[in-house]
């Protein structure tokens, strides 16, 4: 009886101490399988956290980008337009250069006659009335000039050849109203026909 009472009490032992083995290996595993589960909500808040972030450092970094790329598009036209009207600046400038220069080579051909001691009388008259109707055309065409820019066609150039006048005017397009009135401040500084007055775009 003693035995039984001893088997019984080792028994009742043993199972207190597996149902506490049991319980503490219960409340161990729930909880880190809650920590767990804390851990991973913390760990999807922070992802969410770092992706909400990423968005908006993505979304940062596309304005970014975009301002970026307007800027460059504006800097790459404001570029672009600013070579184009170098470029027109440039010929209106290299032309009327060159034109004057041709005057002025003109003129010193002419005053070689006049200053040669070999030349005929009349050969130095017609010499100095073609000095005199180059100063002619230059100051009309300086005025004619000076007038068109005043008027709002600040790039132009006149080209005179005998009766014909080509005018070239920096501008894509031009209205009927601006073609009359270039033709009539080259008609009249020029004394020309406006059917000789030649009008053209650059």
């Amino acid at each position: 009886m003693k035995i039984f009472k001893k088997n019984q009490l080792a028994l009742l032992v043993i199972s207190l101490m597996l149902i506490t083995a049991g319980y503490l290996n219960y409340s161990a595993t729930h909880g880190l399988a809650e920590e767990a589960d804390s851990s991973l909500d913390l760990a999807q808040i922070g992802d969410a956290e770092l992706v909400s972030s990423n968005i908006i450092d993505g979304n940062n970094i596309v304005a970014e980008n975009a301002d970026t790329t307007s800027n460059n598009i504006v800097t790459n036209e404001i570029s672009t337009n600013t070579d184009i009207n170098n470029e027109s600046n440039d010929y209106f400038t290299t032309s009327k250069l060159e034109r004057n220069v041709m005057y002025s080579q003109m003129i010193e051909r002419y005053q070689e006659v006049l200053e040669s001691t070999n030349a005929y009388t009349e050969q130095k008259a017609i010499a100095q009335e073609e000095i005199n109707k180059i100063n002619d055309i230059q100051n009309a065409i300086m005025i004619a000039e000076n007038l068109l820019s005043t008027k709002g066609f600040k790039e132009n150039i006149i080209f005179v050849n005998d009766d014909s006048i080509s005018i070239i005017i920096g501008k894509e397009e031009l209205s009927q109203d601006e073609i009359a009135q270039i033709q009539n401040i080259v008609s009249r500084e020029l004394k020309a026909e406006i059917d000789n007055i030649h009008i053209s775009t650059k």
